[in-house]
């Protein structure tokens, strides 16, 4: 079973975010050694979720340009 991602860890400059297993800044296991992959909202701030790929679906249909009112 994964993990739970949270929206907003309290010290996310900790943790290494690149996989499931959340290692320390200073001992990663599965990287090489470089860097640790940031959180996401370390990258975007605040509402990261809510926008992208996993945005949830807007509240009006997307308007079309070459409507003409459904005549051919």
């Amino acid at each position: 079973m994964a993990k739970i991602f949270p929206l907003r860890p309290a010290r996310p400059e900790l943790i290494c975010w690149g996989c499931d297993r959340y290692c320390p800044a200073n001992a990663m296991i599965c990287g090489n050694g470089s860097d640790r992959s940031q959180h996401p909202y370390e990258l975007f701030g605040e509402g990261w979720e809510s926008f992208g790929l996993n945005a949830p679906a807007a509240d009006t249909p997307p308007s079309t340009d070459d409507d003409d009112g459904g005549q051919v």
